[in-house]
């Protein structure tokens, strides 16, 4: 049965001044040249101050830059304290360790934080050293780097000495040749050590397999490495069978003795295991993942074992969605979490016996959390009305709560933000799905205005309660958006993320998105000559769905989709998720890949729909937009093709490309009757646009 939710039907979460107080200023998208983002807040270890990462846009080289600020944990003298990023406190808090650019790549930098200032150059050469964990001692730093690899089948060519010739050609022989924003798959990622003072970096693992789980985010946990108390050992994730590379969601936790290189493994049952953290006594570990299973999101669950490997247990499967466990009890009686669920992430607990209790709560995303030795917590603070800043709580309660930040304070202040809904509505099955609605600064509920229906990606995502400059942009335009989690979204339980499992897409995702359009056409104000449809990723796996299902929409857009499964399988990075998009071989049994590729609905789509994907997305390569974008010039359906240049996965990762991603989107559904123009109320003729 599919999960409901006995909750009030509507909440409100008030953006900015309410129409009848609104000011002339809207959110403009040439602000977002001048946006900032937060992130890694890192608190010392006696809780008093705060150092966080502050991203902002680049506007002459097209690119964000990153540097180091520094507060006070109450939030005052707010400072820029370096260029860089990844910043760890030592553990006795008299220095901290960051990456930043030198000699031609990213290098390990350590700066002591009395009145000096004192900052080394930790490491050389070109390693690209990442996460950054210090040693219990302070006297190490440990870190992970890609490791060059070449096949060694090769062939030796009678080359003229000074000849010109064409470059050797690249040997494939591994499943994973290729990441998106790698390119070739080159090398492999593995665990080093370097003095906190400089010297050499000592490797510990070796081989042709990486250190870190391959495709975390399907199991929505971020792969790391811990140093065990004593500082003798690593705890890390990975497969160490790289004979095992065709066997999808594998990955296990590990010990490797830092002396000696040895490595162990810790967990036994089949399974992607991910996100260990170590128990302040040393005698535990803590982790979780998903066993091997045919579905494409299986039951997670949080587990424990032994340092040593003994006693792998469950100690609770009772989950909305995948933890991300960042803190034990000092008592090692349980681990502090995070946890997104019903668009919100919060702070959660769980004992060893499995007994939950949510730590904070409210309509806000908390992420990216660090511990104080004193139990104060700083991390990354978003919601409808708070664009990412940074917050401080104390562990145990969540009490004293403050928000520390204020980045985009002086773009906001005079500006007038859409005001944005929570509604939750029937779909089919019994089904309760989730969803948010997003209104132009100057709503009337008497006028008609164009909607938006934006879907997430993934399939396996969740939209939720951070805020949405993208959204909040369209709303300025005049348009209503709507954006929710349909069946397969996280955060509800994996029934309800398992609603679409070997049917995607198909009626679950379909009927929750048209019962969203539905609930808020039946408010009366929206033009359904006006309607539009649009997604990244998944997002544009499903508006091609739509598009094949139904004429409703005066026109969409699929940015990055998926439109053919079996063309895709062996043509994407992520092989394996490719393969097992189904649970039968799709030369076992082609119709059912044919019949959920939106390919398959081509004839039926008469709805204008662009395309748009990067010219180096490797997640769903270009091809796929270019299948439907042909077939639907064949059916004479009105469509473009749209190629962004210098982007992977996605189409928003330079500043210039999240513009011309807007702006192309805009000009599009203002060609099939968007825009500025309102129309009256019922029966009434609509207005010209704005000057």
């Amino acid at each position: 049965m599919f999960m409901k939710r006995m909750v009030p039907v509507l909440s409100i979460f008030c953006m900015g001044a309410t129409a009848a107080f609104a000011a002339d200023k809207t959110l403009q998208l040439e602000q977002y040249l001048d946006w900032e983002t937060v992130g890694s807040p890192q608190i010392a270890p006696d809780g008093s101050t705060v150092i966080y990462q502050r991203n902002s846009v680049n506007k002459i080289e097209d690119r964000f830059d990153s540097s180091l600020w520094i507060m006070n944990a109450d939030g005052t003298r707010s400072r820029n304290l370096t260029k860089g990023g990844g910043a760890q406190w030592s553990p006795d808090g008299t220095r901290i360790a960051f990456t930043k650019e030198a000699d031609g790549g990213t290098q390990i930098f350590v700066r002591w934080m009395d009145a000096e200032g004192a900052v080394s150059q930790v490491t050389t050469g070109n390693l690209g050293p990442s996460l950054l964990q210090w040693s219990p001692d302070g006297k190490w730093i440990a870190f992970r780097a890609n490791i060059p690899h070449k096949s060694d089948w090769q062939i030796k060519l009678p080359r003229p000495e000074g000849a010109k010739w064409t470059e050797d050609a690249t040997i494939i022989d591994t499943l994973h040749y290729r990441q998106d924003r790698v390119g070739d798959k080159a090398g492999y990622d593995h665990l080093f050590v370097v003095p906190a003072e400089g010297g050499t970096p000592r490797q510990l693992t070796k081989g042709e397999w990486d250190v870190g789980a391959r495709f975390a985010g399907i199991i929505d946990g971020q792969s790391e490495f811990r140093w065990t108390p004593d500082g003798s050992a690593v705890i890390f994730d990975g497969n160490y069978s790289p004979n095992e590379e065709g066997r999808p969601y594998t990955s296990h936790i590990y010990s490797v003795d830092v002396a000696s290189g040895e490595i162990t493994q810790l967990t036994r049952e089949d399974g992607f295991w991910a996100g260990p953290s170590v128990s302040p006594n040393g005698k535990l570990i803590a982790y979780s993942g998903a066993k091997r299973s045919k579905s494409t999101f299986p039951q997670v669950e949080m587990r424990v074992v032994g340092i040593d490997g003994s006693d792998e247990r469950v100690v609770t499967t009772d989950l909305a969605n995948s933890p991300g466990i960042f803190a034990w009890s000092p008592n090692n009686r349980g681990v502090y979490f995070t946890m997104s669920k019903e668009g919100a992430a919060n702070i959660h607990y769980a004992d060893l016996n499995g007994n939950m209790r949510q730590v904070t709560t409210g309509q806000h995303q908390l992420n990216a959390p660090s511990v104080s030795n004193n139990g104060v917590v700083a991390a990354t603070l978003s919601s409808p009305a708070i664009t990412g800043d940074v917050a401080r709580f104390a562990l145990r309660d969540g009490d004293d709560f403050a928000r520390l930040t204020n980045v985009n304070g002086d773009i906001l202040s005079d500006v007038t933000l859409g005001r944005v809904e929570e509604v939750w509505y029937d779909s089919s099955d019994s089904t309760r799905a989730q969803g948010w609605i997003v209104y132009p600064p100057d709503f009337d509920d008497s006028q008609k205005y164009p909607l938006v229906l934006s879907i997430h990606g993934g399939p396996h995502g969740m939209y939720g309660v951070n805020f949405q400059f993208r959204f909040q942009e369209f709303a300025s335009k005049g348009y209503v958006v709507l954006y929710t989690n349909p069946r397969g979204s996280t955060g509800y339980g994996s029934e309800f993320a398992n609603a679409i499992d070997n049917q995607y897409p198909g009626q679950p995702d379909f009927d929750d998105l048209m019962a969203g359009v539905d609930t808020v056409v039946a408010r009366g104000f929206i033009d359904e000559d006006r309607m539009y449809a649009t997604g990244c990723s998944g997002g544009g796996v499903l508006t091609t769905w739509v598009v094949g299902n139904t004429d409703r929409f005066a026109a969409a857009a699929a940015l990055c989709p998926v439109i053919n499964w079996i063309s895709f399988a062996g043509t994407a990075d992520i092989v394996e998720w490719g393969y097992r998009r189904f649970h039968e071989d799709f030369w076992t049994n082609p119709m059912l890949w044919l019949e959920h590729s939106p390919l398959w609905r081509a004839p039926h789509i008469k709805t204008p729909t662009l395309f748009m994907t990067g010219d180096l997305d490797l997640r769903t390569p270009l091809a796929q937009a270019e299948e439907m974008y042909t077939a639907l010039r064949k059916f004479d359906v009105p469509t473009k093709l749209i190629v962004i240049k210098q982007e992977w996965h996605g189409t928003t990762s330079k500043p210039s490309n999240m513009l011309r991603t807007q702006l192309y989107l805009q000009k599009w559904f203002d060609e099939h009757g968007g825009g500025t123009q309102v129309a009256g109320g019922a029966g009434g003729e609509k207005e010209p646009a704005s000057p």
